[in-house]
């Protein structure tokens, strides 16, 4: 039962503090963070009774929900499934704290934000479809509202392509896989994920149905990409990342964006393996434009926001390359397997990791916004070092991770991505290193443009990181370091899982 009291735990008290009345907007912050805090309490519960030696799926819930439609309650998590779990429970606190200050209607919001943690934990422990989907939608209503009512000036047209994109996206998907149940056999029907991908490897149902089976890829294919997003369905994410509230922003790229790569791994590897074997190599001109494109997108940015937004696409797709460079080819040599495995593991990483890094940065680009009116653009400032060394100590750490700095947590992951593809996919990880050279340069951008140089009369005052705001990011900080040193950490917990996923195809 641990898995439904942490799925809807956030739920419960998300509906109770939307209930609440509007003179108590502080009890319901209050009530928020500290239902946040349990919530990571239960996380790091799984995390400690987690069995590192088994493959399978843990905490396994299975109970008939519509047994004539074979629509299971069926929850369960791999080490995959953890360390998703766990960077959410770990992110929505971080992005509470950095709402706090939220003076239109906070009651509503911090339940929205309790909404959307639901559904993160909803889709990343489900295993039976049509509850999957579900849960994917539920992260959906959240997320709109809270740039729509919260966000910037553009938050209207930001909101609608978000809503547009991805529910493009998820009709997509849902009329594939309804496809793929009209298609099957009445008896051999189902919604459950292990036994769609038992079916996948055996051909059963796309024995007769080759065609159909291409096009069902291609629509859950487009669910994944817009929520990723892969190129070229990311051109919905700068003005929504930009336009949202600095919290959302957090949760948008910490925890929904992973929600896609880890449809990549969970739906698109196990259920359709032909397929992916048959489209590897547009696949990784994908991923290498996904690290590349929006890396130069980013360069070119004078918005900070904007610039982070750009590199929180051009980090995804490091996943990308790390997955599609690890899809086996049919009759392929077992050489290669350690070096498959190091690529899958390197992506789990590298899910995680960046939903640490890439929130702090746009926390810190939150905060810039906050102290500079509204202002946020690469020359706005400049010198920020001399009136505020510890915000600027900080950032530059943040920055540096993001960067992949040997030491901090951004370099193992990558590290990894690109030792198994330089192997397994040696021309497409050759032309995405210039992501590398290109992240490098417009992160160091930002820190010679607002903290270095003469500090402008204007900002003499700026005010250094309060008491507050150092505690708010002090555990992330401290996750950049242990994660950064000690990677097996997560590898430790990833490996099985990633072994079993191979193992299978």
């Amino acid at each position: 039962m641990i898995l439904t009291i942490l799925t809807f735990l956030p739920l419960a008290a998300g509906v109770l503090i939307a209930l609440l009345d509007t003179s108590r907007q502080k009890l319901g912050r209050n009530l928020a963070f500290a239902t946040s805090l349990l919530a990571l309490a239960v996380a790091l519960e799984l995390w400690a009774a987690f069995d590192t030696k088994y493959s399978g799926m843990q905490f396994i819930e299975n109970v008939p929900w519509v047994p004539s439609l074979k629509i299971d309650y069926h929850l369960g998590v791999d080490g995959l499934g953890l360390l998703m779990v766990l960077l959410s429970a770990l992110i929505v606190p971080f992005a509470l704290l950095a709402s706090w200050k939220i003076e239109h209607n906070p009651k509503l919001y911090f339940s929205l934000v309790l909404f959307l943690e639901s559904g993160l934990f909803g889709v990343f422990t489900a295993q039976n479809f049509i509850h999957w989907f579900l849960f994917w939608e539920l992260s959906l209503i959240p997320a709109f509202f809270l740039i729509q009512l919260w966000g910037g000036p553009q938050r209207t047209s930001a909101a609608s392509q978000f809503f547009i994109y991805t529910v493009l996206g998820s009709i997509a998907m849902l009329a594939a896989f309804l496809a793929i149940y009209a298609a099957t056999d009445a008896a051999a029907r189902t919604f459950d994920f292990v036994q769609l991908a038992e079916a996948g490897r055996g051909r059963n149902w796309l024995a007769h149905h080759r065609t159909l089976g291409t096009a069902c890829f291609f629509g859950v294919l487009l669910g994944m990409a817009v929520k990723v997003p892969l190129v070229p369905f990311h051109t919905w994410l700068p003005a929504a990342y930009s336009e949202a509230p600095t919290g959302t922003a957090m949760l948008l790229t910490g925890a929904m964006s992973k929600m896609g790569v880890y449809g990549f791994l969970r739906i698109l590897w196990p259920i359709f393996p032909d397929q992916m074997r048959q489209f590897r190599l547009p696949l990784l001109a994908l991923a290498a434009a996904t690290i590349v494109l929006p890396a130069a997108a980013a360069f070119a940015q004078k918005d900070l926001k904007r610039m982070v937004a750009y590199s929180s696409v051009n980090h995804l797709g490091y996943c990308l390359l790390g997955i599609f460079a690890a899809i086996p080819l049919a009759g392929g040599s077992k050489l290669f397997s350690n070096d498959q495995a190091a690529a899958l593991n390197g992506v789990i990483v590298q899910m995680f990791n960046h939903g640490l890094t890439a929130s702090a940065l746009f926390y810190f680009v939150g905060l810039i916004e906050q102290r500079g009116g509204a202002l946020r653009g690469l020359n706005d400032f400049g010198g920020l070092r001399q009136a505020a060394p510890v915000f600027c100590g900080l950032m530059g750490i943040a920055l540096f991770a993001s960067l992949g700095l040997p030491g901090l947590n951004g370099f193992p992951g990558e590290f990894l991505i690109f030792k198994g593809a330089l192997h397994l996919a040696a021309q497409t990880a050759v032309v995405s290193t210039l992501g590398l050279l290109l992240t490098a340069i417009f992160l160091l951008t930002i820190l010679q443009r607002v903290f270095s140089g003469p500090l402008p009369a204007r900002w003499s005052g700026w005010p250094d990181l309060t008491m507050g705001e150092r505690l708010t990011v002090l555990p992330v900080m401290a996750l950049i370091f242990v994660l950064g040193l000690f990677p097996q950490l997560l590898t430790g917990v990833a490996n099985p899982a990633v072994m079993q996923m191979l193992k299978l195809l």
